[in-house]
Parts: C-alpha cells; sequence; structure tokens
C-alpha cells in the first residue's frame, strides 16, 4: 500500500500537507445545525426518559463534573451504585438520541 498525501487548497501538487488535524480542519463539514438539535433533544430526553435519580447522578457527574466517590459520598450510596446508574442512563439516553442524529 502506498500512502496518500493529504492535500489543501492552499498545497500545490507534489507538496505534502503534513498536520491531519488541519487537513481536517479545512475539509469538514458544518455540523452546527445538528449539534444545536442533538443539545435540544439531549435536554428533552433527560427530563422524559430517565428516573430523577438518574437525572440527579448526570447533573453531578457530567453538569458539576464530580467523580464517582464523590457522588457517593453526597448521596450516601455505594460508588458502584453510582456507575451502574450512570451507565443506565447513558444506555437510555443513547437509545432515545440514536435515531434523532
Amino acid at each position: 500500500m502506498g500512502s496518500t498525501p493529504f492535500r489543501a487548497s492552499g498545497v500545490r501538487p507534489g507538496e505534502w500537507y503534513g498536520d491531519m488535524a488541519a487537513w481536517m480542519r479545512d475539509n469538514a463539514e458544518d455540523n452546527s445545525e445538528q449539534l444545536t438539535r442533538l443539545q435540544r433533544n439531549l435536554r428533552s430526553a433527560r427530563k422524559q426518559e430517565l428516573t430523577p435519580r438518574q437525572n440527579q447522578m448526570l447533573e453531578l457527574y457530567f453538569d458539576r463534573r464530580m467523580n464517582m466517590v464523590e457522588i457517593a459520598k453526597e448521596l450516601g450510596v455505594n460508588p458502584s451504585t453510582v456507575s451502574r446508574t450512570l451507565r443506565r442512563a447513558k444506555t437510555r439516553l443513547y437509545r432515545c438520541l440514536r435515531y434523532g442524529l
């Protein structure tokens, strides 16, 4: 297999465009509309699909950036309970959102 140079609009033929991240940024599509829709759907799914306990733990973990041990201490539960609850909440959200992308 031969290597293929990455080309950008400002690079002349025969020159290498060595920075893959810059190439991706220059050639990427704008996905701001999809991100906005996903954020809106995520807020809605968190309200409608999750139990109050799952919502509480997701808020502590993602919004307040607490780790599982800190959440367990604050709520008076075992860290493994926090882990299982977060996994179930993420799975539920994934199932709800996967077709909305």
